[in-house]
């Protein structure tokens, strides 16, 4: 059964449909810049095209990069301020829409590193922020948003996210050193049998990962960059509390 996946991200919206038998895209992706400022009507104009695009008739799924409780956008760090209050689920024409990190990690734990694991399993996406999806036993505590922990004083994505490495020009393994930094603090908190680290840093983990040092093992994602497409859609057939098989 395939299944329309849309991905909202701060630099890039991306969509596809998904084959959830397989856990993989089944056509290649359309990846369209996020309107600058990402406002409402003009991200829900580009999800729009994205579904004409694949000629979508049936439902789909959306990730949105805040806090979604019941359909309702709460918060909107790396985007434009007036989405917060706004019912997304509503805008996108009916869409199942959820947290991008949470959507992610859905997909990691069915498909991916995560597939199997008991305990308490960390998926970590590093992009223009750095989002986060918490699970105990396969089941997902959305919403932990853990890229907002205070480090030295401001949100940890704002040290240690692939914009802070680009912003900074910072070389592979000095921000690293950073990662380490915080992946150290969400290790003290939380006590994970397992890190996954997602987002588009994902597919150069080789540039840094060998230098971060923790207790905890620590992974690049399977499904790489196409994990929060992939979770949109299985999200979609089978709810936020999809299990892991």
């Amino acid at each position: 059964m395939d299944v329309l996946g849309i991905d909202i991200g701060g630099s890039g919206i991306k969509g596809a449909p998904v084959d959830l038998e397989k856990g993989r895209l089944s056509a290649e992706r359309l990846r369209i810049p996020t309107p600058q400022p990402a406002k409402p009507d003009g991200v829900a104009e580009v999800v729009a095209q994205i579904v004409k695009h694949f000629e979508w008739k049936g439902p789909f799924g959306v990730t949105f990069p805040g806090v979604v409780v019941d359909d309702v956008v709460r918060t909107a760090a790396n985007v434009h301020h007036s989405w917060v209050g706004v019912d997304a689920a509503q805008l996108f024409g009916g869409a199942t829409v959820l947290n991008d990190a949470d959507a992610a990690g859905l997909a990691e734990m069915r498909y991916g590193e995560g597939r199997g694991r008991k305990g308490t399993v960390l998926m970590l996406t590093f992009g223009t922020g750095i989002g986060s999806a918490l699970f105990v036993d396969g089941i997902l505590v959305p919403n932990t948003e853990l890229g907002h922990l205070e480090l030295h004083g401001k949100d940890a994505e704002h040290r240690a996210s692939d914009r802070a490495r680009e912003d900074h020009d910072l070389s592979w393994d000095k921000w690293a050193e950073r990662v380490e930094e915080y992946l150290r603090h969400v290790e003290m908190l939380f006590s994970p049998a397992l890190i996954v680290l997602g987002g588009g840093v994902s597919k150069k983990a080789d540039k840094f990962l060998p230098h971060v040092k923790l207790d905890t093992p620590v992974v690049p994602a399977a499904l790489q960059n196409e994990a929060g497409i992939i979770g949109a859609a299985l999200a979609t057939r089978e709810g936020s509390q999809a299990l892991p098989t």
